[in-house]
């Protein structure tokens, strides 16, 4: 669990419960379906902080999550976590998920998110635009990903979204995500 350096040992525990409950793999048959269904109707992150959903997200984190950002960052990026990860419904932790965007699914030859895409993701100008392209990304994957590393990079976006870049290209999301998507070996035709 340590490659997620923006989230804290008690939050990756507390989202990885919170997602199980959702989806109904805590042994609630059907998880929590009015939660799960409020947080995906919602179209931006704004939409979501208006939802009691959010607030029973909020809840079951720990205090100021996401507790690497500062105070005026972790409603709005908590709200677009809930939203997202609310549209994945199964936990893939094998890999990265720039590298689950790479690498083609059993019988298919191309990758889920072509390069195309995969750069327009990168380059998001909006928040709201980062979250439409980062839903795009979670259908494409067939609604399984890895929780952690998607939560791990949305947090990382919106930490260099409002901050500038640092000085240090690899420490960039872009940069890691480049590295991730273009190792994965492309299949011979």
């Amino acid at each position: 669990m340590s490659n997620y350096y923006f989230l804290m040992q008690d939050e990756q525990k507390a989202l990885l419960t919170w997602h199980r409950w959702l989806n109904g793999d805590d042994g609630d048959r059907g998880g929590n379906r009015g939660d799960r269904a409020r947080l995906r109707r919602a179209e931006a992150p704004e939409d979501i902080l208006l939802t009691d959903a959010f607030f029973r997200f909020l809840h079951q984190m720990p205090d100021g999550f996401p507790q690497k950002l500062s105070t005026e960052q972790r409603l709005p990026v908590a709200a677009a976590i809930a939203g997202l990860l609310a549209h994945v419904e199964t936990n893939n932790a094998a890999e990265s998920f720039a590298t689950q965007l790479a690498k083609p699914t059993e019988g298919k030859s191309k990758a889920p998110m072509s390069e195309l895409r995969f750069q327009q993701l990168q380059k998001s100008p909006t928040v709201e635009d980062f979250y439409r392209r980062m839903l795009r990304a979670i259908r494409l994957l067939g609604k399984s990903t890895n929780v952690l590393a998607l939560t791990n990079d949305i947090i990382h976006w919106h930490k260099e979204f409002s901050q500038p870049l640092g000085r240090h290209p690899k420490d960039r999301l872009a940069v890691r995500w480049a590295t991730d998507y273009f190792s994965v070996p492309t299949p011979k035709n």
